[in-house]
């Protein structure tokens, strides 16, 4: 009884197409921004990781020449 009304706050059809034009057009708009967002996030974090894994190679390269000085 109650879920129809509610339903029918969020679903709106409307008789006039053209209406779909505007909302095609943002849709398409945020949809390529965060493809977008996305491709630069994950390109920083292979950025980083490889920073991050060189960093933790010259530290352990460090450490192991420093262990065989004290022998």
């Amino acid at each position: 009884m109650f879920q129809p009304f509610v339903l029918s706050l969020f679903l709106y059809f409307p008789e006039d197409k053209s209406e779909y034009g505007p909302a095609a057009i943002t849709f398409i708009i945020f949809l390529i921004g965060a493809l977008l967002t996305m491709r630069l996030i994950i390109n920083v974090s292979k950025r980083e990781a490889k920073k991050a894994k060189e960093l933790e190679e010259k530290l352990m390269s460090g450490q192991h020449t420093q262990g065989n000085s004290e022998q």
